[in-house]
């Protein structure tokens, strides 16, 4: 298996443990939050699927691919439900999964990302595994407000 192959995998494998902890969070208890200043059960499901969207378009960026969306569609947006997000998150997941198809082993260390506003500058390899990560720990996260909240968790650890 080569380095894209991993990487597909990995992303495949945390959305597909995201998911299962996304669909165990009860309707009622989607507005739940640890406290008043950490976001919801729903506004983290919306973090990062939005988080994804908006990282996909920066990575498109400097390989100067025309890019269909200057506008972040999740910003006028609030799910009703976990499907709800999913679904409308969907076709945004196709394109970004596409795109990662789409590159070859040798951009994953010849392009680098510039996020100098941020601190830093990384090659697209250590980004792409930077993203499958920031959905991780919210996955984590959200493991821990299931707990908190008394609501059983789901086993992903398969």
């Amino acid at each position: 298996m080569d380095a894209m192959s991993f990487i597909l995998l990995n992303f495949e494998e945390v959305r597909r443990r995201s998911i299962e902890v996304w669909m165990s969070i009860p309707q009622d208890k989607l507005d739940w939050r640890p406290d008043p200043e950490a976001m919801s059960c729903r506004e983290m499901v919306h973090h990062v699927l939005e988080g994804e969207y908006l990282y996909h378009q920066m990575l498109e960026k400097p390989l100067n691919l025309s890019l269909t969306e200057e506008h972040n569609p999740y910003k006028p947006i609030t799910f009703s439900s976990v499907e709800e997000a999913l679904k409308f998150a969907q076709p945004y997941r196709e394109k970004f999964i596409e795109f990662l198809g789409l590159l070859n082993e040798n951009q994953l260390t010849e392009i680098k990302i510039d996020r100098s506003e941020m601190g830093y500058i990384r090659e697209l390899g250590d980004m792409l595994l930077r993203v499958a990560y920031h959905e991780s720990v919210h996955t984590g996260q959200l493991l821990d407000y299931l707990r908190t909240a008394k609501v059983p968790c789901p086993l992903i650890w398969d």
